[in-house]
């Protein structure tokens, strides 16, 4: 009787360890991403945020008469070299080489349409009317033409409503990312002036950080982000835009609730033109000098929890390295920007700014002598901290703004 108690005892525990472990099995394994590069073995692929991981050893035998090394291989990670976690591709590459800035400059965007930011409703003695609500236009939808006339800027929707003498609009609107046509009917004010009952935004600028140049290509990657429109934080559509460089002059320091801010001057002379307003960040050609050090790119495994350096502006033109912590690495996700979780420990920093500010998205975080990742949001109840994007993610994005120039 006690022996068979004992065996159910024993049986349950060990059902429930072995759900312990596939869960945690699955969590690593979802943790991963399908394929990694390194610049060396894929037989020696190691990930320094998971260090009980370690590839599986190949047994038996391989050809004799291979001359040409494989670029690419599957390799199985084993949880303290016993379990078997995942299998990833590790491709071979060669490691790449830029110039890690973390220097002010200015972004000038110029949007592909007229951007809806706001509407004002006009009140008769019928009540109030909005043509442009009445059509069925929101908040963040971007104006590409009316009645047939594209529409680039303010002055080109004022001038298409005007023409049409109160008669209806179709006007072409795009949507996330979706292409819409509505009929808009403008009303007359007193003045006998024509009105859609809508404010639109056709540019935008703001201050940032320029992560690197890539010296080889010529072009540049910053701010980590996608600049969008403060009102309505819809992404600016480009249809041109340049950069400039900037001198700090000073920030208004960050407080929890209440993100900070660096002030600046902006140069008057163009250092590059903007070819790309992306997710990932705001990318182009670069036609400035650029004196920052060159430094390897560091592969996504490469980049761990522990002690790493911000390479950012505060005050002028130069920038300083503050000691910062990665608290949390993921590899996986659906958001790139939220890749690495920072916290600002460096007293200067802290004393200068309170921590992470707006105008230093783009700022470079440098992690064993090499460009690991970039600061990219910060935490609005806690200004000490904030997410970083991988460094690897932006070189894809500048390599693609490359190739199709």
């Amino acid at each position: 009787m006690h022996r068979h108690k004992f065996l159910r005892h024993a049986a349950a525990a060990l059902a429930a360890a072995a759900l312990l472990a596939a869960v945690v099995l699955a969590g690593l394994a979802a943790a991963l991403p399908d394929t990694l590069y390194t610049d060396g073995p894929a037989a020696e692929l190691e990930i320094a945020s998971m260090p009980y991981l370690t590839v599986k050893k190949r047994q038996g035998s391989v050809a004799a008469d291979s001359t040409t090394p494989d670029t690419s291989a599957n390799v199985t990670l084993m949880l303290f070299g016993t379990l078997p976690v995942k299998t990833v591709r590790a491709v071979s590459t060669e490691r790449r080489t830029v110039q890690v800035c973390g220097t002010p400059f200015g972004v000038k965007l110029f949007s592909d349409g007229a951007l809806v930011v706001a509407f004002s409703d006009r009140y008769t003695a019928l009540g109030s009317e909005n043509p442009a609500k009445a059509a069925g236009l929101r908040l963040g939808d971007l104006i590409i033409s009316a009645n047939g006339r594209p529409v680039r800027s303010n002055e080109d929707l004022t001038a298409a409503i005007q023409a049409a003498g109160g008669a209806p609009l179709t006007v072409v609107y795009r949507r996330s990312g979706a292409r819409h046509t509505a009929t808009l009917t403008p009303t007359a004010d007193e003045n006998g002036h024509y009105k859609a009952g809508v404010w639109v935004r056709d540019s935008g600028a703001g201050i940032g950080t320029m992560s690197f140049v890539d010296p080889q290509r010529g072009t540049f990657a910053g701010l980590g982000h996608s600049i969008s429109d403060a009102d309505t934080g819809a992404d600016l559509t480009l249809l041109s835009g340049e950069i400039v460089p900037v001198t700090i002059t000073g920030c208004i320091r960050g407080a929890a609730g209440s993100p900070g801010e660096l002030r600046g001057e902006f140069a008057a002379a163009p250092a590059g033109t903007v070819l790309a307003n992306d997710a990932a960040g705001v990318y182009g050609s670069y036609t400035g000098s650029c004196t920052a050090p060159a430094l390897p790119v560091a592969n996504l495994q490469e980049v761990t929890p522990g002690e790493a350096k911000l390479w950012t502006t505060v005050l002028g033109t130069t920038a300083q390295p503050y000691t910062i912590q990665v608290e949390r690495v993921t590899m996986t996700g659906s958001d790139p920007n939220r890749n690495l979780l920072i916290r600002v420990t460096d007293k200067r920093l802290l004393d200068a700014t309170g921590g992470v500010v707006q105008g230093m998205s783009g700022s470079p975080i440098v992690q064993n002598g090499r460009l690991a990742a970039v600061l990219t949001h910060v935490l609005v109840n806690d200004p000490s901290r904030g997410y970083a994007i991988f460094a690897t993610t932006m070189l894809e994005k500048a390599d693609a703004v490359a190739n199709s120039k």
